[in-house]
């Protein structure tokens, strides 16, 4: 056989879904990929903690190869009554294409129903049409525009600001 031939292995793995733990943030950070959300991602941890939010976790071997996050609206805000929020989605591109994002996604819907929550909520940046067409795909609508524009703390203590503008799509789930 040449040396150049090209060979396979085909693999089979397990993928599990679950809320993150303490010992999941670390992970997040993909090698070093999204270091700068450190401050974020443990934010959003002790949000979970408080019953606030759920980080949700595509895994593989003890590794998040997929997450989304959400956070769960006030009840005693009425403008956001019944609505959850998502956030952070992203599956290691390596692993897209095969149903990881669409199960993360319907999950969070499942855990907002759980809740009493009716509508989803996710933004998507208008340069990216792969996403916006997974989310109309499972039902999820454009409402408005945002500016995408916020700010945040990266893990040197750096204030960084983004700006993304972006869709706004939201899903009505007591219709699926």
């Amino acid at each position: 056989m040449a040396i150049l031939e090209q060979r396979s292995l085909q693999l089979e793995m397990p993928i599990i879904l679950r809320a993150a733990t303490a010992e999941d943030l670390p992970k997040l950070e993909w090698y070093g990929q999204y270091k700068h959300f450190r401050n974020l991602f443990r934010r959003t941890f002790r949000e979970q903690e408080a019953g606030r939010r759920m980080m949700l976790l595509a895994d593989s071997n003890n590794f998040p190869v997929g997450h989304v996050f959400i956070q769960f609206k006030d009840p005693d805000e009425p403008d956001d009554e019944g609505r959850a929020y998502l956030y952070s989605f992203r599956v290691m591109e390596m692993f897209r294409g095969h149903g990881i994002g669409t199960w993360l996604l319907q999950e969070s819907e499942n855990i907002a129903l759980d809740r009493g929550l009716e509508w989803m909520t996710i933004a998507v940046a208008k340069d990216n049409d792969g996403a916006r067409r997974l989310y109309e795909r499972l039902g999820y609508h454009i409402y408005a525009e945002d500016s995408g524009r916020w700010s945040y703390l990266d893990h040197k203590g750096i204030v960084r600001h983004v700006n993304e503008p972006c869709w706004m799509l939201q899903k009505n789930l007591t219709l699926r």
